[in-house]
């Protein structure tokens, strides 16, 4: 038997206290190494030594000698930096493998170029006439310009095809685009093929309004968003994903390793995916441990009186939890929720579109025109409050065809439309919301919630507050994801609950096009520029992924790169480099304020996101006792970031990734 004894063992900069098996050899030892143990005194180590997966000493080259025999493997790193394995506290793994498909990979591209590139893939897929062909990774916020020939989506869709249906998919998961032989299919709750119109979005199809986006006329612009798009009979892609992937499932810990991921949590896993994990488990390639956070749907699962039907959700749900509760490497103990879609508006719209997501206070009407550079830039808001407005509203049907609405918007500037008065909409109502989290509480779930705006965000953690008093577990690992827009009221709350929030922070940086989506229903601002996007103290502005005030309040910093979203590469060194910088190459940053430095940004993808996903014990950082998961990297990022170059952060690779001790990838030498 081997004896634990305690070991005191200098690092390179300090003392840590250490666990090693004394007076045994290892199988492998790691040393001429700077690491980063990630140990609650963030300590630096040189050596690491390895016994049937786990590590058994962290210290310094001296004392590794010790554990060194004639069949210990010994791997010489030459100073590079080791860190502990990644953990991605919120990614859609099935969806960051490249397939043989249709997409965009989030390319900015005119309404013109849409056209062809459409057009390519229908000869190079051979989709048959009445097929639907699905383009992926659609770059929703940034191109899409119109022009006279083709002033919609829509239009520019149908001049790919008027004998496929088509529908873009947003790289978001929330935004889609459709030309008008999809448009057409869309059924009412009888399921009767009505077609998404002016006359529909009135009538039948009127739960969908904010929805669908409209021209200027009222008809569908080709913009659907959300469950919208499933009126239409739009094929499953997930379901073609599973399937594709069911083949050779090992390709998702590839690539999770091959960017030094050892740990996840799906962040949304429907039923049927479970075959998938399983798959992946029996195939000898689980090379990670993965926490799924089960998805169910509240407006799709009912009972006979039309009610989110919650004993068959929590049921389902507790089957699964059980399913994988002995199993070494994979959980099932999050439920997944989503609280909103996304927060962005259409500013090429006529009238503009407005964001969907429910805000605290109403959306701002801002009035767009195209300057001589051919951006477009804002020029003046709608008084909604005006008496013109307010009898715009009290008779729409007096502004309600094509031609009376041309004609007011040459009288006035601004559509028709353009006088309403939105605060959005949550993705269910409150009351589903409260009693999804409340119901999985009392089931012992922990919820993942997707909330991005301000109110969603405040209903989430009302939700949370409220179903902790109700089982009377204040303790539970609930987290929120992306937290894109937080209204200082409820900062503190989120900090007091101590609350885990899976930011992605690559997205928390300045972009002229993309801001321009967004800033401008939130703040009154003159121009189009990044400097009149963002004025001083402006809501968004102060507000917007306020990364640093959350932590100081108490809440944890985990990270989740949410990939295949935007990019189907999970990018963590991208995401640390811009935690710091919050800002792209040669852009100002967004609120630098709410930076963080990089070892907090690295311990949120390690030490952070293993005690959220209840990993802890066995990952998250290197300390004997533990799971051998590291990762050796290129460069050292903690010194680029002392040294006030954390940008250079953003171009790490990962050299070697080990799991359980044993190499599972390395990267190819060029």
């Amino acid at each position: 038997m081997k004896r634990l004894a305690i070991l005191l063992l200098p690092a390179l900069a300090t003392t840590v206290g250490l666990t090693a098996w004394a007076g045994a050899t290892a199988d492998l030892v790691v040393t001429g190494a700077r690491i980063y143990t990630a140990d609650s005194h963030r300590s630096l180590a040189e050596a690491l030594a390895i016994t049937d997966g786990r590590l058994v000493y962290v210290g310094n080259a001296a004392g590794a000698k010790a554990f060194i025999g004639s069949k210990t493997r010994l791997e010489r790193l030459g100073g590079k930096l080791v860190l502990p394995g990644l953990i991605d506290s919120h990614i859609h793994a099935p969806g960051i493998v490249d397939l043989d498909v249709c997409s965009l990979k989030s390319e900015s591209k005119s309404l013109k170029a849409l056209v062809g590139f459409v057009r390519g893939c229908i000869e190079r897929y051979k989709v048959p006439a009445g097929e639907w062909l699905s383009v992926r990774q659609w770059n929703y916020a940034n191109g899409n310009e119109p022009g006279a020939e083709l002033p919609t989506l829509r239009a520019a869709l149908d001049q790919a095809s008027t004998t496929h249906p088509i529908q873009l998919l947003g790289n978001d998961g929330h935004h889609g685009a459709f030309n008008s032989v999809a448009l057409a299919r869309a059924a009412d709750a009888s399921g009767k093929t009505v077609g998404y119109s002016k006359a529909t979005l009135a009538g039948e199809l009127q739960e969908y309004r904010k929805l669908v986006g409209v021209d200027i006329g009222g008809e569908p612009n080709g913009t659907v968003n959300e469950d919208a798009r499933r009126r239409m009979g739009t094929p499953s892609l997930f379901a073609s994903t599973i399937a594709a992937l069911m083949k050779s499932p090992g390709r998702i810990t590839e690539r999770l390793n091959s960017v030094g991921i050892t740990g996840f949590l799906d962040a949304s896993v429907r039923p049927e995916a479970l075959a998938l994990y399983d798959a992946l488990e029996k195939s000898g390639k689980m090379s990670a441990r993965a926490e799924l956070a089960l998805y169910y749907d509240p407006d799709q699962i009912l009972d006979a009186g039309g009610q989110p039907d919650w004993q068959t959700m929590v049921a389902t749900a507790t089957a699964a939890r059980a399913r994988y509760a002995h199993d070494p490497l994979i959980h099932a103990d999050f439920v997944k929720l989503f609280a909103d879609g996304v927060l962005e508006g259409n500013p090429y719209a006529v009238p503009p579109t407005l964001p969907e997501v429910a805000a605290i206070r109403p959306y701002l009407q801002p009035i767009f025109q195209a300057g001589k550079d051919g951006h477009l830039a804002v020029t003046g808001y709608v008084d909604t409050a005006s008496p013109l407005c307010v009898e715009v509203r009290g008779h729409p049907e007096r502004y309600d065809s094509a031609a009376a609405a041309t004609a007011f918007l040459k009288e006035h500037g601004y559509h028709p439309g353009q006088c309403q008065i939105s605060l959005g909409q949550l993705q269910h109502s409150r009351e589903v919301l409260l009693e999804y989290v409340r119901r999985f509480h009392l089931a012992g779930f922990d919820v993942h919630v997707h909330a991005i705006g301000d109110m969603p965000v405040r209903t989430a953690v009302d939700a949370i507050e409220a179903a902790r008093a109700a089982d009377g577990v204040t303790t539970t690992h609930d987290g929120i994801a992306h937290v894109q827009l937080v209204n200082p009221d409820d900062v503190a709350r989120m900090g007091r609950d101590h609350l885990y929030l899976a930011f992605t922070y690559a997205w928390a940086y300045t972009d002229r096009e993309y801001d321009l989506s967004v800033i401008p229903f939130f703040d009154h601002v003159q121009g189009g520029d990044s400097a009149a996007l963002h004025p001083a103290g402006g809501y968004y502005e102060m507000n917007a992924y306020p990364v640093r005030s959350l932590r100081d309040a108490g809440a944890i910093l985990v990270a989740g790169s949410d990939a295949p979203v935007d990019t189907s590469d999970p990018r963590p060194f991208v995401n640390m480099a811009m935690a710091v910088t919050r800002h792209g190459p040669g852009q100002p940053a967004l609120n630098a304020a709410e930076s963080v430095p990089l070892r907090d940004v690295l311990d949120a993808y390690t030490i952070n996101g293993a005690r959220h996903l209840h990993l802890d014990r066995d990952a998250g950082s290197l300390e004997a006792g533990k799971s051998a998961d590291f990762v050796v990297v290129d460069q050292d990022i903690l010194a680029l970031a002392d040294a006030g170059h954390a940008e250079a952060v953003a171009k790490t690779k990962v050299l070697a990734t080990y799991f359980k001790g044993a190499e599972v990838y390395r990267r190819r030498a060029r």
